[in-house]
C-alpha cells in the first residue's frame, strides 16, 4: 500500500506537477481512501521522502550501538553512508525526486529540515563521545556539519549525473577529507577515478587580474583550502 501510494504520487507529479496534484488525486489513482494515505504519510510532502524516517531511525540505532573503542569520527562517517545506501537502492527514483525537489521551493525547505535532523543525530552522538573535552560540543557540531556537507556534495554530484557511476566511491572520497581533518587515526581520502587531463596553463604574459592568490593558515586541511579557492573564483 505504501509503495503504491508513492508510485501513484510520482506519476501524478510528473504528469500534472507537484502543486497541481492533491492527496485526493493520489488516493484515487492508488485506489485507496484518504485515511489510508494519512496512515502512512502525515502530509503530501512526506510522500516525496518516504524512506527518510526509516533511515534516520537506522542511523540513530547504528550510532547507539557504537562501542567505546569505536573511533567517533569514523563512526559518524559510516553512519552517513546509510543515507547513501538509501538513495542507491533505487537510483531512478532518487534522481526523479532530486529533479522534483529542485523545482518546488516547499520541497527544498522540507529537504533542508530532513538534512538538519540527520546532522543533529550525528552531533548528539559526538557530543556524548566528546563530553570530557572543554570544547566537546563545538567539536561535535563542527564535525557533524562537515560530515553532512561532504556526504551531500558527493551525493548531489551523483544525482546530477542521473545516477551514473558508483556513488559510494565519490562519497568515500568526500568523507575521507573529513577523517583526514578530524580523525585521531585519519585515513587518506580515497582517490577518485581518473579524470581528463587538466587544461594547458595560461600563456606567459597573462594579465595580473587573471591571477588569484589565496592565503591559508599552515596546517589547514586541504578541503578548507579548496573551499577558499572555489569561493574566491566564484566572486569573479
Amino acid at each position: 500500500m505504501r509503495d503504491a501510494l508513492v508510485a501513484a504520487a510520482f506519476q501524478l507529479f510528473l504528469e500534472r506537477g507537484y502543486e497541481q496534484t492533491t492527496v485526493d488525486d493520489i488516493v484515487a489513482l492508488a485506489g485507496v481512501g484518504r485515511r489510508s494515505f494519512f496512515r502512512y504519510f502525515p502530509s503530501k510532502e512526506d510522500v516525496v521522502f518516504p524512506d527518510h524516517e526509516r533511515c534516520l531511525a537506522d542511523m540513530t540505532a547504528f550510532l547507539a550501538a557504537s562501542e567505546k573503542d569505536h573511533e567517533p569520527v569514523r563512526r559518524v562517517c559510516d553512519a552517513a553512508r546509510l543515507v547513501l545506501l538509501m538513495y542507491a537502492e533505487n537510483p531512478s527514483f532518487s534522481v526523479q525526486r532530486y529533479r522534483l525537489t529542485k523545482k518546488v521551493p516547499g520541497l527544498r525547505a522540507y529537504e533542508l529540515s530532513v538534512v538538519w535532523r540527520y546532522e543533529r543525530a550525528l552531533a548528539a552522538y559526538l557530543r556524548g563521545r566528546f563530553a570530557d573535552r572543554p570544547d566537546g560540543d563545538l567539536r561535535a557540531d563542527v564535525i557533524a556539519a562537515a560530515v553532512v556537507a561532504a556526504h551531500n556534495n558527493a551525493l548531489r554530484s551523483w544525482l546530477r549525473s542521473d545516477g551514473q557511476g558508483d556513488a559510494g566511491v565519490a562519497v568515500d572520497h568526500a568523507l575521507g577529507y573529513v577523517r583526514s581533518a578530524f580523525d585521531s587515526a585519519p585515513a587518506a581520502p580515497q582517490p577518485l577515478p581518473a579524470q581528463p587531463p587538466a587544461p594547458a596553463p595560461a600563456p606567459i604574459g597573462e594579465r595580473p587580474e587573471d591571477v588569484v592568490v589565496v592565503v591559508a593558515r599552515r596546517g589547514a586541511p586541504l578541503w578548507r583550502v579548496v573551499q577558499e579557492i572555489e569561493t574566491t573564483l566564484a566572486q569573479d
